[in-house]
């Protein structure tokens, strides 16, 4: 019952916070993390769970999963529930059920809730104990579950109330941070390091005094929620009370020794004398009025304290950005006067200026060195950070940050909300460069609504758009892939080798990604799956988040890199109209289909492919997305040879072929535009009634034979089937749906 061996844990967070999050449960002794866009999954025992519950900074909720059910209606949906421990997994307390999402059968949140409700009681009355009481306000512990098409993920919330609820916080001004969202400012700002160098930490417009309590908390060593009388997990079937007290004995003794050592000056102003009673009452609550002092100081008045040397430091705050002022022509004058400010009182110092977006940000007439997207509440903000040293005050008519500076040149990071600037200037390029630079901004300025809504971290940022520069510019997370198409005959080797140093140069300072991590290869036109041979050294695979699925990539090893970024739309379908069906990924590749097709609810598939390599990194996608192989299994066979032989029906079909295959392992060869009617009539006769088929080829001439639209109900979706990053003619593929023709009756 209360053996603490690692398990898999989920925390939530703020979209674009993962990355300090995971760094965070890492340090609180989580063994192996996963960053999805607002959450991480971490691996780690009971006890690093009481710990990411009491000390996590950026969490908003800690939650234990407890599997997957079929929720295809109500009936699945309580059957799943009533087959689940639940006589194991509820302590003695009561319990509520949050219910999210909505499929075809379950409409109604409150309706779902209900139905795993009455399933948890009916398996506890099967079991034989008494009954746990239901409490919808104030229950012992919360069951999440969230509805994922015609599946439903089950959790327990370890929690309870949000995290990011310190208990400190009695009133807030006009725009108030979320109290794990001012940690994470002050995590990227640097205030950690700080404060092992003795630094003080300013606010000139505390507001409410969120920033500085958060600073004050980390400074002191004082754990966010040790003031927290109540815990999720307590009333867990498997909570261990010793090992609960010992951590939490653990963290009051680092609080104790954090207010006997030496604490930094901290100290926050504001012109509002109204809004500063409400951050000396939060301080208060917080136990810090000794430590936190608060002034009502208008900014053009503020001087850094003279009182005792304070060489290093962080000027942090949170200024107004027109949402709650409702007059946004008279910030530019308040940024411009902050950054004067800066500049003339805090030499030495580090800055960070919470800013509504980039125009507010270039106000400030500084250079910033680095720049976060990231949400207060619904708000779009840009966290500009600023090394205050010989950091030269601009004014703000001309662009401070220099011109290869954009926000707009970048989507966050890895899911980490960070905006790629270089700060360099546009003079360091030479003409080509700066030409192709331009064009790199273009396009992330058309890139960034969509990179925006989808946090999508891997992307196609340049693709041959002008002719001098041939190449193929894709982003993976923190790393940038370019494949260089050989130049013809009748460009000089000196010039393309030069137009290729201009390039990299370029794409080093737009996007501030090291040279290191960008990856350079030679593309020329393949044959067969000469593409798909071996090419260097063994690479560590990184993990990208699409969607909800973590799909391996190799940058390094290969000509490409195991994941197709223009089939993002198709694999989304796929995705989306899997559920409740039988899947068959023919040509699977490294099987990314199959692994949205499992994640979209897939009862079973069936991926064939001739190639072992990617048979065994299929393999990898499916373990590094917890799919089941019994259910979800793999082929190695020829595919035209597997359909002659193949008995069973599918739901769902995806057929993406080579343009040209002479593997030396069938006899023959295969070539799309000659063999695509042989392969459709196999591929078809393998689908179910009712079924779907998707075929799909990068054949860039290739002609769909009429036969097939007139034995088959076939409709043309490649522009569906394009996001805005391959937008482009010709599209980079063709892609079809064909389903049987209705039998005249």
């Amino acid at each position: 019952m209360n053996n603490d061996a690692p398990r898999e844990w989920l925390a939530a967070c703020p979209r674009s916070l993962a990355p300090l999050l995971a760094q965070e449960l890492r340090d609180l002794g989580a063994t192996e993390t996963r960053e999805h866009a607002s959450a991480v999954v971490f691996t780690a025992t009971r006890a690093v769970m009481y710990r990411a519950c009491l000390w996590s900074r950026v969490a908003s909720r800690i939650l234990m999963p407890v599997g997957e059910v079929a929720a295809g209606d109500a009936d699945q949906l309580h059957a799943g529930i009533v087959a689940m421990p639940w006589e194991k997994l509820l302590g003695e307390g009561s319990f509520a059920v949050d219910f999210h999402g909505s499929n075809r059968e379950l409409r109604n949140t409150r309706f779902g809730a209900q139905r795993v409700k009455d399933g948890i009681l009916d398996r506890c009355r099967n079991a034989g104990i008494r009954l746990p009481v239901v409490d919808p306000q104030n229950p012992g512990i919360r069951i999440s579950v969230r509805l994922r098409g015609r599946v439903a993920d089950v959790a327990l919330d370890m929690v309870g109330e949000s995290l990011h609820r310190r208990g400190y916080r009695t009133g807030a001004g006009e725009a108030p941070l979320k109290e794990n969202l001012a940690a994470a400012v002050l995590l990227r700002a640097g205030w950690p390091a700080l404060i092992k160098e003795g630094g003080a930490l300013i606010d000139p417009m505390c507001g409410s005094g969120t920033l500085l309590i958060e600073g004050a908390l980390m400074a002191l060593d004082y754990a966010p929620a040790l003031q927290r009388e109540h815990f999720g997990f307590m009333n867990w079937g498997d909570h261990d009370e010793t090992q609960w007290r010992a951590v939490l004995a653990d963290a009051k003794g680092r609080a104790e020794r954090g207010l006997a050592g030496e604490l930094p000056e901290i100290r926050g102003y504001d012109a509002d004398p109204r809004v500063l009673n409400r951050a000396r009452e939060n301080i208060a609550a917080a136990g810090l009025s000794k430590i936190v002092r608060v002034t009502v100081k208008p900014l053009e008045e503020l001087r850094k304290p003279t009182h005792r040397p304070l060489p290093v430091g962080l000027v942090i705050t949170n200024p107004p950005y027109g949402e709650r002022l409702g007059d946004r022509k008279r910030l530019p004058a308040l940024y411009s006067a902050l950054g004067e400010c800066l500049q003339r009182e805090f030499e030495g110092w580090c800055a960070a200026v919470l800013a509504g977006d980039r125009e507010l940000g270039k106000a400030l007439g500084l250079r910033s060195h680095r720049q976060y997207e990231m949400l207060n509440g619904p708000l779009p903000v840009l966290l500009v950070l600023l090394q205050l040293t010989d950091n030269r005050f601009v004014a703000p008519a001309g662009d401070p940050w220099g011109a290869a500076s954009t926000p707009d040149s970048s989507a966050p990071d890895s899911g980490s909300g960070q905006v790629a600037l270089s700060g360099a200037q546009e003079a360091d390029l030479s003409e080509g460069a700066a030409m192709f630079a331009n064009r790199l901004r273009k396009n992330l300025r058309r890139l960034k609504p969509w990179l925006k809504k989808t946090q999508q971290q891997a992307y196609r940022l340049y693709d041959a758009d002008m002719p001098e520069y041939n190449l193929a510019v894709d982003r993976y997370g923190d790393w940038l892939h370019v494949a260089e198409y050989r130049a013809p005959a009748s460009v000089d080797a000196d010039v393309a080798a030069r137009r290729l140093d201009e390039a990299m140069t370029a794409l080093a300072q737009v996007t501030d990604i090291p040279s290191g991590q960008i990856v350079l290869k030679a593309r020329e036109r393949q044959r067969g799956r000469q593409q798909y041979e071996r090419r260097g050294r063994d690479a560590e695979e990184l993990r990208i988040r699409e969607g909800e699925a973590t799909l391996l990539v190799n940058l390094h090893d290969y000509l490409d890199t195991g994941l197709f970024l223009d089939h993002r739309p198709l694999r989304r379908r796929i995705a989306e109209e899997a559920g409740g069906r039988r899947f068959l990924n023919l040509f699977c590749y490294t099987g990314s289909m199959t692994v949205q097709a499992a994640i979209g609810g897939a009862t079973d598939s069936v991926s064939v492919d001739l190639s072992n390599t990617y048979l065994r990194w299929l393999e990898r996608n499916l373990r590094a997305n917890k799919i089941d192989t019994r259910r979800h299994r793999v082929e190695r066979s020829d595919v035209l040879a597997w359909l002659r032989g193949n008995q069973e029906p599918f739901d769902l079909i995806v057929v993406d072929p080579p343009s040209f295959s002479n593997s030396t392992r069938v006899p023959g060869s295969f070539d799309v535009q000659r063999d695509h009617r042989g392969l459709i009539d196999l591929a078809m006769a393998s689908l179910a009634p009712g079924g779907t088929l998707y075929f799909s080829n990068n054949r860039r001439k290739f002609r769909l034979a009429p036969e097939v639209s007139e034995r088959y109900d076939c409709a043309n979706v490649t522009e569906q089937t394009v996001d805005p990053d391959f937008i482009r003619r010709p599209a980079p593929h063709g892609c079809w749906r064909l389903r049987h023709r209705d039998k005249p009756q």
